[in-house]
């Protein structure tokens, strides 16, 4: 069957081959929307004769602003079978990168999830190009409703799409995401059919049999989660979309899917909470609880008979109510965007819940490497998938060429020079090596990290992932090109640190009023000082300053994956990060 799908819109006749009654399915305001197969594909053909009429065709521009919910697909599927490129906006997009992408990109027609990104947007139409078509999904006064084209689409039965689809080849751009990055002006990267069809094809060994049901909540905007969603429609799965992450432990609790995907700050917001509940316990179950714990740390996929016996009864004793706090039918967590700690991925497959981490970017459609049933190694981004190839660099540079690597940056030859090289190698810009020339292990953006004044080179993102080992960290940027030290701008878990500061009679009334208080100071650097033995002295953080609110994607220090917004985050310190190296004037620089 495989065979037959080269373009991503022939998803939609593989899935009509086998169709279902609950196909998509969102919730959206507080219900469940669902999508039969034959629904859905009906909407989605309707909507493709709507654009037509609307002069969308081949080579069309068509933008997406919204949350996930079952329309954005119908969006997408009714574009790209047209030979329309769908260009995805992120819902937190700033004001100006939404000017430059509807320009760049000489979008036509713009569907918004309902009034508040209609409102966002349509300033920036106005200042643009008025001409361009706004279409909400949700009813809005005075605005134009979607359904206006599905209708007039239902009543253009003689347009033929046959005549449509057979005139996209698997070469053509499907679509052009633009990369929100930590810096610079958004890019846009050029993706074709056969980029995704070959990497959710290719990717697809990450989901076992079993795996029917599928829970989506990371945006749509991002390839990671597009790609898996294409995934799960190729293995024919039952997809539903969280209405919010403030309502996700009761969607999983309804949904009780069989596979998710994540970013690795979701699952320590997930441990962390089971963490303060363990500690909350007392006597023998508490007990119980740090036994397994323990053991759940030494996790290996090839233990003996003994360790699993033991991992047996830590499962019935404990982890079974982890299982049920995801819904207890859990087979597999798919972990991106980010460094999954090795230490959390071992937790989690001990308890029953395996977490397999890939790795790849936009440019590269985007998955390159993924851990899999068979094929896992833990602290890695796993094995290179199959028609793909990864070597590193002489300066530790990861680079990788195959089906996956994009068209190019649209409207920018130089960029695409720039990350292309004449032999097809795509430079990732990530710092890695390969483990017994199998498994992929990343070590740092290439970018990121940072000289000290005493020379040496240090890697923020190895240090970051070991500080936030601790349930007193929530976040943590690690800074010090140079300068004499590294030093770190740190984000308390705050739910952890203020339960501990009622323990030790710390009273306090804010955010700002516990950071300054001496204990709460000392805690925080007992914990940096715990986890520096694991690094050089050259690369050990050595002071810190303690910060009173979460970063975050609406005030710009986020990008939508989470990642560190690390020049934006510098910006808006300074005066904290000069008075920490300021503070320490007479610091004399390790050997």
């Amino acid at each position: 069957m495989a065979a037959e799908i080269t373009r991503v819109f022939d998803l939609l006749k593989h899935n009509l081959e086998k169709p279902k009654q609950a196909f998509i399915n969102g919730k959206i305001n507080g219900k469940w929307v669902n999508y039969s197969t034959a629904d859905f594909c009906a909407s989605v053909d309707n909507l493709s004769r709507g654009l037509i009429n609307a002069g969308i065709g081949k080579g069309g521009r068509v933008a997406v602003m919204s949350h996930n919910r079952p329309e954005w697909n119908i969006a997408d599927f009714a574009a790209n079978q047209i030979g329309a490129y769908q260009i995805p906006l992120y819902p937190t997009l700033a004001e100006h990168d939404i000017q430059f992408i509807l320009k760049d990109a000489e979008i036509a027609i713009i569907f918004v999830a309902d009034e508040d990104l209609y409102k966002k947007i349509k300033p920036c139409v106005d200042e643009v190009n008025p001409a361009i078509k706004i279409y909400s999904f949700n009813t809005i006064e005075n605005v134009d409703c979607w359904t206006i084209l599905t209708e007039n689409g239902k009543q253009s039965k003689d347009i033929n799409l046959d005549d449509h689809r057979a005139k996209v080849t698997p070469e053509d751009i499907l679509t052009i995401i633009y990369t929100s990055g930590t810096t610079g002006t958004p890019k846009g990267v050029m993706l074709t059919h056969h980029n995704l069809v070959a990497n959710f094809i290719n990717s697809a060994v990450v989901m076992p049999e079993g795996v029917n049901k599928g829970l989506s909540f990371l945006p749509l905007s991002h390839i990671f989660e597009r790609m898996i969603i294409y995934l799960y429609l190729f293995n024919r799965m039952e997809i539903y979309y969280a209405e919010s992450m403030e309502t996700i432990v009761a969607d999983i609790q309804h949904v009780k899917p069989n596979a998710f995907s994540t970013v690795p700050r979701l699952l320590e917001k997930v441990y962390d909470k089971i963490m303060e509940k363990g500690k909350a316990l007392t006597g023998i179950k508490k007990g119980i609880f740090f036994w397994s714990l323990a053991l759940a740390e030494k996790f290996t996929t090839d233990a003996g008979a003994w360790y699993n016996l033991k991992l047996g009864i830590a499962r019935k004793l404990v982890f079974k109510k982890w299982q049920e706090a995801l819904g207890g039918e859990i087979v597999v967590i798919v972990s991106g965007g980010a460094a999954l700690n090795p230490r959390l991925a071992r937790i989690f497959w001990a308890a029953g819940m395996p977490v397999f981490e890939g790795y790849g970017l936009t440019e590269t459609s985007p998955v390159i490497t993924v851990n899999h049933f068979g094929g896992t190694m833990f602290g890695t981004v796993g094995e290179v998938i199959k028609g793909v190839e990864v070597k590193i660099a002489t300066d530790g540079e990861v680079l990788t060429r195959g089906h996956q690597v994009m068209k190019g940056y649209y409207n920018r030859p130089d960029l695409t020079k720039e990350a292309v090289d004449a032999d097809g190698w795509f430079h990732t810009g990530d710092i890695g090596e390969l483990i017994d020339g199998r498994f992929l292990k990343i070590t740092d953006r290439k970018k990121e990290m940072f000289k000290t004044a005493g020379g040496k080179y240090v890697a923020p993102q190895m240090l970051e992932n070991k500080y936030k080992e601790s349930i007193f960290i929530e976040q943590i940027m690690v800074l010090g090109e140079n300068r004499k030290f590294p030093s770190a701008l740190i984000v308390p878990n705050f739910e952890t640190l203020k339960t501990w500061a009622g323990r030790k009679g710390i009273s306090f009334t804010s955010n700002e009023e516990i950071i300054k208080d001496a204990q709460v100071q000392a805690k925080y650097n007992e914990v940096i000082e715990a986890a520096n033995v694991d690094f050089g002295k050259w690369e050990q953080v050595k002071r810190f300053a303690l910060l009173p609110k979460e970063w975050s994607i609406d005030d710009g220090e986020l990008t939508p994956k989470l990642s560190l917004k690390r020049k934006i985050i510098t910006e808006k310190n300074n005066d904290i990060i000069e008075k920490i190296y300021k503070d320490a004037e007479n610091y004399k620089a390790p050997n």
